[in-house]
Formats: C-alpha cells, structure tokens, sequence
C-alpha cells in the first residue's frame, strides 16, 4: 500500500460474553495490528496511529473494550477486569479468523495487550506497549483513581443530566482530539464507576515471572514525570521480557501532539515483526466449518 494513499476504514461491532463491541478497520492485507486505548478513553485516540500503520501495509484493528467509547457498557462491576478485557481481543481474533497479531495498547491496553500474550502466546506476533502500569504504579494509581471512583460511584445518577447535556454537542463542532476528551465524560458515568470498581478487585497485569515467559517481540514506550506510569515500570518490564527495546517518549502526550518520532518506531516494529522468519512459529488450526 502506498503510505500517501487513504487506507480503508470500516467501523464494526461483534458480539462476546453476550455484549456487542465496536472496532474499526484500517488498511487490508494480513499484516494484522490490534490497538487498544487506555483507561475510559475512546479507541478513537489511537486512529492517527491506525492510519499511520495502514499507510505502511498493516491492516490495523482498533476495539472499544467493554465500556468504552462504541461498546456496551453494562453497569455490573462483574463484566470488567483485565482478563474479561484480554478474552474479548482474542474473540475479535476469532471473529474475523486471525492466526496471529501484533497486539498494542496504552495504560489500560497495554496491561490487557500483556494479559493477551500471557493467556495465548501463539496468537501475538508483537506487542507495542505504551505506558505500561505495574508494580511501581500500584500506590499513585490508587491516588488518582480513588477519588473519580468514590464520585463516580455516590454521584453518578446526579452526574447523567450532565452527561447527556455534553453529549449534545455536535462531534464536527469539536477537533478531533476535543472529541476524544469530551468522549470520556460524555458516557454515562454509572457503568464508568462499575468498571473502576471491576479493575480494583482484579489484578491489574500479569506477574512478573509470566511477563519473563513472553519471548516475543516488543517495543516498550515509557516517559518520565507521571506517577502513574512511571518510568520504573517501563524499565522493568523491559529488562523482563526477554526479546524487548525500551524507547523513552518526551512526555505523556508525545505519541498524541508530536507523533513522527513515536510513530516511526512503532511503524518500524511492526514491519520488523511481520518480516519473513527463519523457523516460523506453529500456527493455530483453524476452525472448520460445516
């Protein structure tokens, strides 16, 4: 594909654990990328990433998890942790009958793109993770996410009229990543405070003897000045899993505001992942039909 050519893009939904989830397609061919987004945040910050890839030959998936931006979002606390998160990826893998994928995320779907790797390793090209949040993370995460949580949970019902007041707003009256922001309040904030409380009673990433079991490829983004994902975490999981490169970001948003620099590595991983192997991996049987 010719990187100055529009790629494809195709917006659709599948259904897993009876909930119907959204993801969009960009881009053709069998060079599969998976992205996810972080914590409450639509999958549509990860579109300029998306079409970057496309643009160099990938065919790029990104999902809404459970809860987020397109998908259901379902008020039971019981329907959200990081594996429900990682088994829905996988359905989308097996909804369209992909052998294997080069899985990413950030924040939140870095941490389910490991829990991928972790549960099925033959179906994980790569992994691209940005801004992982692990043992280092636990105490800073808890300041940050306690306090929405508390709100979220007493006052939710109070904050619906709001909700639907923003949502209101025309979408091509915003720039894009105003969008992006006014998506993660704009939803209804009851289900958001089922999944927090989902996400504090689950663990939060594999341990760390699995992650030293994940053999590989990956590409781990960290940056400095953020206590909830620190650098420490980006460091360590780095020195963990055996077949990695760690690339330190300017900041939180470099990825979002300044792309080229980000964007080029992240293009370059994954022609390097999708490039011919010397002794390819067994491949997953695929399903038979009647």
């Amino acid at each position: 594909m010719a990187a100055d050519r529009q790629p494809l893009v195709v917006p659709s939904t599948f259904r897993a654990r009876g909930h119907r989830l959204a993801y969009t397609e960009f881009g053709e061919g069998k060079r599969w990328v998976l992205l996810m987004p972080g914590l409450l945040v639509p999958a549509l910050m990860q579109e300029p990433l998306a079409l970057a890839l496309a643009r160099n030959g990938a065919h790029v998936l990104v999902l809404d998890p459970l809860g987020h931006g397109r998908s259901d979002r379902p008020d039971d606390m019981g329907e959200y942790s990081i594996e429900s998160f990682a088994s829905d990826a996988i359905a989308l893998l097996d909804h369209l009958d992909i052998d294997e994928a080069v899985i990413g995320g950030t924040s939140l779907g870095a941490n389910v793109t490991l829990e991928i790797a972790r549960k099925a390793p033959q179906r994980v090209r790569g992994m691209i993770i940005e801004m992982p949040v692990l043992e280092n993370a636990m105490v800073a995460s808890v300041i940050a996410f306690g306090p929405p949580l508390v709100a979220l949970h007493f006052g939710g019902r109070l904050m619906r009229p709001f909700a639907a007041a923003l949502r209101l707003i025309p979408r091509r009256l915003v720039p894009f990543w105003g969008n992006v922001v006014l998506d993660i309040v704009r939803q209804d904030p009851v289900p958001s405070a089922a999944l927090l409380k989902g996400l504090f009673f689950s663990h939060i990433a594999p341990y760390s003897a699995q992650r030293r079991e994940m053999t590989m490829p990956a590409l781990v983004i960290g940056h400095h000045i953020d206590p909830v994902h620190p650098f420490s975490d980006a460091g360590v999981l780095t020195s963990e899993l055996p077949n990695s490169r760690l690339v330190e970001a300017s900041n939180i948003l470099e990825l979002r505001l300044r792309p080229d620099r980000l964007t080029a590595e992240i293009v370059g991983f994954v022609g390097t992942c999708w490039s011919p192997r010397a002794v390819a991996r067994p491949r997953r049987q695929r399903r038979r039909t009647a």
